[in-house]
């Protein structure tokens, strides 16, 4: 819903801010005033075309903002059109296009009359409206659909044609057989063989060294005037002595450490060998490992995931043929299944399309149409099983052919063709926070039929915001909010206001579109009189 628009030099609205809310909103005012200017403005928010040619006179740019809120979530956005070069989009503040306006008003704005937004024209929403009007039940199609879809991609994943499914399990039975062979293969693999591997590599590539170091650590320790007869000493000399009851105590725990230490020294000596043929054995393994992480993944643990996923993508692959045959049914039966649930909608939409031309027709005929011929139609088998062509056609005069809605030229016989769908489809439609702009759609309109015409509109006004340009006195009283809209010459200067009226102020205005005499007491008593009812 649009729940504020503000307009900055835009023709000649100089300024203007309006807050409007749910209902029928008429906007009124002498021809020439400036109402169509408020419906262009929304047209170029929400992404209609934008020419310099629109900005006020003396001004470098014209501006326009509005603030929306849909499903509890408000955004706002910005036109911004100079006098020259090209005009700027903002959504929520932030740099867009005019396309990204479009898109976040899609669903939201719908601009009937001589204007370019007019949703309910494309084919993809004529045939929604027929499925909302006929409360077509979609599921079982959709499903049809994805089950199909689903199928068609399991068979793609199959191996292609009979030569690229045979290169690839070469291919694969290759790659398997190496890790297998390696000892890659499998969850019981130790992912941190090479670790492993390279800290006995280090022992082994210096076990002369490393024999010389441990030899040398152990003598430190244990040898005649080393550290462990160091702590003897000591322990003698502290032993009996209460004072110092704790330091003995932590020496003693550093001789038994002393002690472990020396052990565990010498049985590292006993165990460090010269052995070449291990150091040769694990750098070829380590060798053997690392051209393996090159062509298979970054570690072992990638080396092993990627065995497994060869193997099943082997075994699948080695069961083409049966596998592939059994897809081939499925396929058959979900092409069954869709041509079913296709042809089942297909029939429920030819079968409703007559009783929706009918209902639009006959409130067309209550809109000063009475001589309209609606059709709805919708494609046929075999090309078009489903219906998902829809095209409206109408023809608004005896003796005219039917033409699709959109190549039909008047705007004011456009609007009202909208209009009567808008009310079909009133009952069953689910875009009630939907804001709808008609402009035109009393043109030649007048006696019972612009009383109807202004029904037609307060009735839709009870479930959508609706907002109607009018010169009729009759659509204008049954209004739940009239926006006049004045234009004033000062100094050579034309602008145009836009300002709601209500109490005095409304029977005026009621008075001047019923007689151009808003002052001519029978005028206002009559004025006084539609707006009461």
């Amino acid at each position: 819903m649009l729940v504020e628009l503000h307009i900055e030099s835009l023709g000649v609205i100089e300024q203007a801010t309006l807050t409007l809310g749910r209902g029928l909103t008429a906007l009124t005012g002498e021809t020439g005033a400036g109402k169509t200017m408020l419906v262009d403005a929304v047209d170029v928010l929400v992404g209609g075309r934008a020419e310099g040619s629109m900005v006020r006179a003396g001004a470098n740019e014209a501006r326009v903002e509005g603030r929306f809120i849909v499903d509890d979530q408000e955004f706002v956005l910005t036109r911004v059109i100079p006098a020259e070069g090209r005009s700027r989009a903002y959504v929520n503040g932030r740099p867009a296009t005019a396309a990204s306006l479009a898109e976040m008003a899609r669903g939201t704005v719908d601009l009937h009359g001589q204007h370019a937004h007019q949703a309910l024209l494309s084919a993809a929403a004529q045939r929604r409206a027929l499925d909302i009007a006929a409360i077509i039940d979609l599921a079982p199609l959709r499903q049809a659909q994805a089950r199909l879809t689903g199928i068609e991609a399991e068979l793609a994943t199959l191996g292609g044609d009979e030569r690229t499914r045979a290169r690839e399990i070469d291919l694969l039975r290759y790659q398997v057989g190496e890790l297998q062979a390696a000892g890659l293969a499998g969850p019981d693999t130790d992912v941190d063989e090479d670790a492993a591997l390279d800290a006995e590599e280090d022992l082994l590539a210096d076990a002369q060294a490393h024999r010389e170091a441990v030899a040398q650590a152990y003598r430190a320790l244990v040898a005649d005037g080393g550290a462990a007869d160091g702590l003897l000493a000591a322990l003698r000399a502290l032993a009996g002595r209460a004072p110092f009851a704790e330091l003995y105590e932590r020496l003693a725990a550093l001789a038994a450490d002393l002690d472990d230490v020396g052990d565990e020294l010498r049985t590292a000596q006993e165990r460090i060998d010269e052995d070449p043929a291990r150091l040769d054995a694990i750098r070829q393994r380590r060798q053997l490992l690392r051209e393996l992480c090159r062509k298979y993944g970054d570690d072992v643990a990638e080396v092993v995931a990627f065995h497994a996923q060869a193997s099943a993508r082997l075994a699948e692959l080695d069961g083409y043929t049966e596998r592939a045959a059994r897809l081939s049914e499925e396929r058959s039966a979900a092409l069954d299944a869709l041509d079913r649930a296709a042809r089942a909608v297909g029939d429920a939409r030819r079968s409703a399309a007559g009783d929706l031309a009918r209902s639009v027709q006959q409130r067309l005929r209550q809109l000063a149409m009475p001589n309209a011929k609606v059709l709805i139609d919708v494609g046929s088998p075999p090309d078009d099983p489903a219906g998902d062509v829809v095209r409206f056609l109408l023809a608004a005069n005896p003796g005219t052919p039917a033409l699709p809605l959109a190549q039909v030229a008047s705007g004011g016989e456009l609007s009202r063709t909208m209009l009567a769908l808008r009310l079909v489809l009133s009952a069953h439609d689910d875009g009630a926070e939907a804001t709808l702009i008609f402009d035109e759609v009393d043109a030649g309109v007048g006696g019972r039929a612009a009383t109807a015409v202004g029904e037609a509109l307060s009735v839709l006004g009870a479930r959508h915001q609706v907002m109607v340009v009018t010169h009729l006195a009759q659509v204008a009283a049954l209004a739940t909010t009239q926006i006049v809209v004045d234009k004033h010459v000062e100094r050579a200067t034309t602008r145009a206001t836009a300002t709601a009226v209500d109490g005095d102020a409304r029977v005026e205005e009621i008075a001047r579109m019923l007689s151009g005499s808003p002052d001519s007491d029978a005028a206002r008593q009559h004025a006084a009189e539609l707006l009461s009812r």
